[in-house]
């Protein structure tokens, strides 16, 4: 299976996507690790290029038979749409998850105080969060809200949302 996540930067995407690849086992590709290698290795990130990296890593694992978490902001449809469309290339079944965080406040203070975990990384600032191009999603998606939540609370929420999901796909 394919979990495509999508979010802004400090909604608690990360943190979600992390812990179920951890808990399901799951290879786990995280947008910002790849853009931020192709930067440190001298390259230029100014458009698809960490998206396309992760599409063909996702591609590999999936033959692989792994199940893939791909967490990444996924601002636009088409980006979504890419992500469907390397799952059913495989005729493998995905679940879209979008992460948000309702309360502004709160999201501006995870953004603005947020423990970084890639060495070097440097986060978009609050102002760039909110000037970001983020389409509306016109799909079916869980949808999980992190605003006044704990993590644990949120990876929970999560945990029963995608075992619905599953057993309604009847998976």
């Amino acid at each position: 299976m394919l979990y495509i996540f999508g979010g802004l930067p400090g909604a608690g995407k990360s943190t979600l996507s992390a812990a179920l690849a951890r808990e399901i086992r799951a290879a786990y590709l995280r947008v910002d690790v790849v853009e931020h290698a192709i930067r440190a290795a001298g390259g230029a990130v100014n458009g698809p290029e960490g998206y396309v990296v992760c599409y063909g890593l996702a591609s590999h694992n999936l033959r692989l038979g792994l199940d893939v978490v791909a967490d990444t902001v996924n601002p636009l449809r088409e980006t979504r749409q890419a992500w469907r469309d390397v799952a059913q290339s495989f005729d493998i079944p995905f679940l879209e998850i979008e992460v948000i965080c309702s309360d502004v406040e709160e999201h501006k203070q995870r953004v603005e105080t947020r423990v970084i975990d890639i060495p070097g990384f440097t986060p978009p600032t609050w102002a760039e969060v909110q000037a970001r191009h983020y389409e509306h999603w016109d799909r079916e998606r869980i949808v999980i809200d992190t605003a006044r939540h704990t993590p644990d609370e949120s990876i929970a929420m999560l945990r029963e949302r995608v075992e619905r999901a599953r057993r309604q796909r009847g998976g």
